[in-house]
């Protein structure tokens, strides 16, 4: 049998850690298939399996768990630990991703490792692409770093932008102002910031405009600097619509796409600027690209279900959409497994590991040459109409 110790940090830590009744160590036992056990007179844990990998997977995991909690001060809650759980058994780094702060008090926080990636990759680039399905965070945690930003004083202005395109259904003309008019387009965007304002705070915000929510045909024209500029629902714009919005961006802003390619209301000759812009984009290493796949879905445990029948089969580890592109990233060198010094002192060496957020190189994959047409592949013929 195979066993590591490594120290414990503080009697408070590993209380964090270990969770209220020992809920989280019993968590950890099962997922990793794992003995674990506190020798309190040593200050040591001791990790003990059958598997050479699952007793170096488990003394890792405890030893950054450690760490997270000594440092954040708190106790850790069942989303990190799942989440750590997640990357741990992938053999990638567990993340250190601090949570987004924004206004009162509250913090917007990771829930899965792709969450965590993409989290990472907001703080880092320039221009954003992230795509997924339904309920995998993307439009919210985008808002949430723009919130923090304008919160710190590093931009002026965020603009939330999304086209005004109807899901399957002609409404018709909509009564009222132009204010009335596009409200149900970007309901969505204000229900994400009233989350993170109070109503007072962002009502002044956008009377002051620095808080915009705007659809995207009122984008042309305009250079923003100094801002935070989302695009969600990036599936529906088309090629000339695209290049608008991305070359929108100004001095010290930041530009974020997001999309669910499955779900394009487009015309079904008409090219998604989503596609396109990575097909065109794809070798700027500036701009960073990711996939959220079914496992990164945090709404009611049935919309996890929901996108998994209409993906198709269960076991793909890969989001997918059937007969359209799919958006899973390829990292530039594979991670290396956690490894654990044995000599001396145990403890765990998680710095030899290389870096997880390597989202530049991206491998969009296409089926749609499959003899099927479908909204998100086109001959070239129809770039003419796509231009009117």
């Amino acid at each position: 049998m195979e066993e590591l110790s490594i120290a414990i940090l503080s009697g408070r830590v590993l209380q964090n850690v270990l969770g209220p009744s020992d809920e989280h160590l019993r968590k950890i036992r099962k997922e990793l298939g794992v003995r674990v056990v506190v020798d309190a007179e040593k200050g040591k844990l001791i990790v003990r399996s059958d598997d050479p990998e699952a007793t170096k997977r488990g003394a890792y995991l405890l030893e950054q768990l450690q760490r997270w909690s000594d440092r954040e001060g708190k106790p850790l809650d069942a989303d990190d630990l799942r989440r750590a759980l997640d990357e741990v058994k992938r053999g990638e780094e567990v993340s250190t991703v601090r949570p987004f702060e924004v206004y009162g008090g509250k913090t917007i926080r990771p829930k899965t490792a792709g969450q965590a990636k993409y989290c990472e990759m907001l703080r880092k680039r320039e221009i954003c692409f992230c795509a997924g399905p339904a309920g995998t965070g993307k439009t919210y945690l985008a808002v949430a770093r723009a919130v923090e930003a304008l919160r710190l004083g590093e931009i002026r202005k965020i603009v939330l932008v999304r086209p005004a395109v109807e899901a399957g259904e002609n409404l018709g003309f909509l009564p009222g102002d132009l204010s009335e008019k596009i409200n149900p387009y970007l309901r969505p965007l204000f229900d994400s910031l009233a989350d993170m304002t109070q109503a007072d705070m962002l009502r002044q915000f956008m009377e002051d405009s620095k808080v915009e929510v705007i659809p995207l045909a009122y984008m042309r024209g305009r250079t923003l600097n100094d801002a935070c500029i989302i695009l969600d629902e990036a599936q529906n714009t088309s090629v000339s619509q695209m290049k608008m919005f991305l070359t929108r961006m100004g001095w010290n802003s930041r530009v974020v796409v997001c999309g669910d390619a499955t779900q394009s209301d487009l015309g079904r000759r008409v090219k998604s600027g989503l596609v396109d812009a990575f097909e065109r984009l794809r070798n700027v290493k500036e701009i960073g690209w990711l996939t959220l796949g079914r496992a990164d879905v945090v709404r009611h445990a049935l919309v996890q279900k929901i996108v998994e029948a209409y993906e198709g089969s269960p076991e793909s580890e890969d989001y997918s959409g059937v007969g359209s592109r799919d958006f899973s990233v390829a990292p530039t060198s594979a991670s290396a497994a956690p490894t654990v010094s044995t000599a001396g002192t145990p403890s765990v060496v998680g710095s030899e590991l290389a870096s997880t957020s390597t989202f530049t190189t991206t491998v969009w994959k296409s089926n749609a040459d499959d003899g099927r047409r479908d909204d998100l592949y086109y001959d070239e013929d129809d770039e003419a109409s796509d231009r009117n």
